[in-house]
């Protein structure tokens, strides 16, 4: 049996589907709280109902749900981005130029980074699409590529999403007030107020570190899936082309509106107009500062409009994307009450603790990125790990005296570094392309090392 093989074995044996981790990690968390903060005064009865009410606290936080539905709307509408026509033309584009292996891993990787940057799940889905439309291409004319090769390179956006404008921490701590309402409770009041309102995307995307990181990743990624792509071996692949022609449909009244273009641009186009004037007037040309969760959200929503040129459109696109979010909807309550149960039986502060015990300012950073990275194999949610370990990077960058928008990239690194081992994220990928987890793999984790590389270059630099 192959390494993979194992691997992919190894895999589906420690670890159940995604929402049975979930509710796996809320009953260890339960009972560490239980036998680790448990006044002596407390009975054990009173104490375990008094932990179910914490969690129960946070599985309704408002403010939390809130931000589910943000992450949601996201990787829907980015995905659903991802089907119109304009998006698909360029994919055609680029497709003409992947005429050998080499070329397709190196094309394919450093446009499914760049898409990916600007939106996750846009990116997840584009380069899902743009592997099979390289695979089709390749089968059409008898091409000797290495498809897995092709995936692979087709998931390596999932690498560095939350470096960029769509990452699930940078966009919530850019919120006002949103840093403040997650450590009350935590921090006392006068350190509460020491915390910034919020933390700009010139902080984080913008900072110095994370351009750097983002350019040699652009760079490093692939030249480095370009010379891979030299050794490995190709053979000619059997895609048949898995577009489906429209039906012509004949409209009766008001359903004409539903199908109607000039509906559909108008709509669309004033919300774009509105973007316009709120990053004109309300943030004084600072795109930066523009994004967050909610502007984002805007932003993909008219453009996603437009582009699928009617309502008819992108409803049917909405239907295709909306059951990628079926994990977020169900998953991130139980997040959130892991949150609050940590979070009010002041477990948060006790790892922070040891966290301040272990950690100096250089090496405070690391340990995040390599615990974030650990923490995404059972968490395998940006949105859903920040809830649960922003208030521990929070509350210990605080006591370590160390800059915070630093602590929380490292967290973005880590989280996403981990994707090229936890397959979580490429079944959209795989059902698209038709491959299968064993077989793309190897790449991804070679995907993976060269970013471990660039992550704690930067880290250790800035």
């Amino acid at each position: 049996m192959s390494f993979t093989a194992k691997y992919t074995k190894l895999f589906k044996y420690l670890l159940p589907a995604p929402f049975t981790i979930a509710v796996s990690l809320t009953i260890v968390t339960f009972f560490i709280a239980f036998f680790t903060t448990r006044p002596e005064t407390e009975s054990i009865s009173s104490y375990s109902i008094q932990l179910i009410r914490y969690w129960e606290g946070g599985l309704w936080n408002s403010s939390l749900i809130v931000f589910a539905m943000q992450m949601m709307l996201m990787l829907v509408l980015g995905h659903t981005l991802a089907l119109t026509k304009p998006i698909n033309s360029i994919i055609k584009l680029a497709v003409k130029s992947c005429n050998n292996t080499a070329k397709a891993a190196a094309i394919v990787t450093l446009l499914t980074i760049l898409v990916s940057l600007f939106n996750w799940g846009l990116g997840l889905i584009f380069g899902a699409i743009f592997a099979r439309k390289v695979g089709e291409n390749a089968s059409k004319l008898k091409l000797n590529i290495n498809y897995p090769l092709i995936g692979a390179a087709g998931y390596s956006g999932l690498m560095v999403w939350h470096g960029g404008l769509s990452g699930s921490s940078l966009a919530k701590v850019a919120e006002p007030g949103h840093l403040k309402e997650m450590m009350s409770g935590i921090l006392s009041k006068s350190q509460i107020e020491n915390l910034p309102n919020s933390i700009s995307y010139w902080e984080t995307v913008g900072s110095n570190m994370n351009l750097f990181v983002m350019i040699l990743l652009i760079l490093v990624l692939p030249l480095s899936m370009y010379w891979i792509g030299k050794k490995v071996s190709s053979s000619v692949v059997n895609l048949s082309n898995n577009e489906t022609t429209e039906d012509s449909i004949q409209l009766l009244g008001a359903e004409k509106l539903d199908h109607s273009r000039i509906f559909s641009w108008i709509f669309g186009g004033v919300i774009l107009f509105y973007i316009g004037y709120k990053v004109a007037i309300d943030y004084n040309y600072d795109l930066l500062k523009f994004f967050n969760p909610n502007n984002i959200n805007l932003l993909l929503l008219s453009l996603a409009i437009i582009m699928h040129q009617s309502f008819f459109n992108f409803l049917k696109a909405i239907d295709k994307a909306i059951g990628g979010a079926s994990g977020i909807l169900i998953q991130f309550p139980l997040y959130f009450g892991i949150m609050g149960i940590m979070k009010s039986s002041g477990l948060v502060t006790d790892i922070s603790a040891f966290f301040v015990e272990i950690s100096n300012e250089t090496t405070y950073p690391i340990y995040t990125f390599l615990s974030a990275g650990l923490v995404n194999i059972f968490v395998p949610s940006g949105g859903g790990q920040w809830a649960i370990q922003g208030p521990i990077i929070v509350q210990a960058a605080n006591n370590l005296e160390i800059y915070l928008p630093k602590s929380i990239m490292a967290l973005a690194y880590g989280d996403q570094l981990t994707n090229m081992l936890q397959p979580f994220w490429a079944l959209p990928l795989l059902g698209i392309t038709g491959l299968k987890a064993k077989e793309i793999l190897p790449y991804t984790l070679f995907i993976m090392f060269i970013g471990t590389l660039i992550y704690i270059t930067g880290l250790l630099l800035f």
